[in-house]
């Protein structure tokens, strides 16, 4: 019988929970169950996997993501993002087990011009946001060991992400036009999953637990981050030969989104002895692992 200790992984074939997967092997008992077989919807079979595993910490990777359907689709994000987090974050709390969760900078509205602090008051612009902070307020109604990791502009090497719907389309036109006016610090799953094992193993107290900002350092604009992804990309097959800066009202989307969303990461990375790395190292080691580079 194995000595590690069992970790329930929810959203395992996700960007953050598929690398969360890969850090975690050999260092814990993993149960993972596919979202074919469970519904983040279904309370009662959430309730039964956690009883049926009795983890020692819970990761919940899984999310409803999209943030422009969602204003079509409030129900479905409110019951991914808010209902299911909060049902996870009571059986942990019934177990004494350790909970980690992740929220998003679409909390806020934008309009504080600086970092935000996690004392900050939230103020969603849509209904993605409103969900995802309905849901850290449950978690943490909940009263256990519960870490809630708000990161920003996540993307990794897998999944549908910004970096490779760049990349495609520098496959497919001669330049490629994105907005300019929105800035926060692209994050990368694995970083995130990284900043996740750390949690994991060092089972924090009660009084270590709570709510935390955790990005990559820097900050950079959506068309910054994707002439930074153009600078890097030296396939034979691209293209685009330039990124073109516009503004939002350029760009209609369903969803508005916060046009400064930069989260101040101190509280975790001084907790924790976690470093906080730049944007640009990140992105530059994602895109050696996509393009088969590493």
């Amino acid at each position: 019988m194995s000595d590690l200790p069992v970790v329930l992984l929810l959203g395992r074939t996700g960007q953050v929970g598929s690398e969360v997967e890969r850090l975690l092997a050999g260092r814990a008992a993993l149960v993972a169950p596919d979202e074919t077989v469970l519904d983040l919807r279904d309370e009662a079979a959430l309730r039964a996997a956690v009883r049926k595993a009795v983890p020692a910490a819970i990761v919940n990777a899984a999310g409803y993501t999209a943030v422009d359907r969602a204003e079509s689709e409030p129900d479905v994000a409110h019951a991914v993002n808010a209902v299911a987090p909060g049902v996870l974050a009571e059986e942990a709390t019934r177990l004494g087990a350790l909970f980690v969760h992740y929220s998003t900078d679409y909390v806020f509205d934008g309009a504080k011009g600086a970092p935000y602090l996690e004392d900050d008051v939230p103020a969603p612009l849509g209904e993605y946001g409103r969900s995802k902070l309905e849901g850290e307020r449950r978690v943490l109604a909940a009263g256990g060991r519960d870490v809630v990791l708000r990161t920003s502009w996540m993307y990794g090497p897998r999944g549908q992400n910004f970096l490779l719907t760049m990349l495609r389309l520098f496959e497919e036109r001669d330049e490629v036009r994105v907005v300019d006016d929105q800035v926060g610090a692209p994050t990368t799953a694995g970083y995130l999953a990284e900043a996740t094992l750390r949690v994991v193993e060092a089972q924090p107290p009660l009084s270590a637990c709570g709510l935390y900002h955790l990005t990559a350092g820097g900050v950079t604009s959506w068309y910054g981050f994707a002439a930074r992804i153009l600078e890097l990309d030296r396939r034979p097959s691209k293209k685009c030969a330039r990124v073109v800066p516009i503004r939002t009202s350029d760009y209609p989307t369903a969803a508005r989104r916060p046009a400064w969303s930069v989260l101040d990461c101190r509280r975790f990375t001084e907790r924790f002895g976690f470093v906080q790395r730049p944007w640009e190292e990140l992105l530059a080691e994602t895109m050696a692992e996509v393009l088969g580079q590493g």
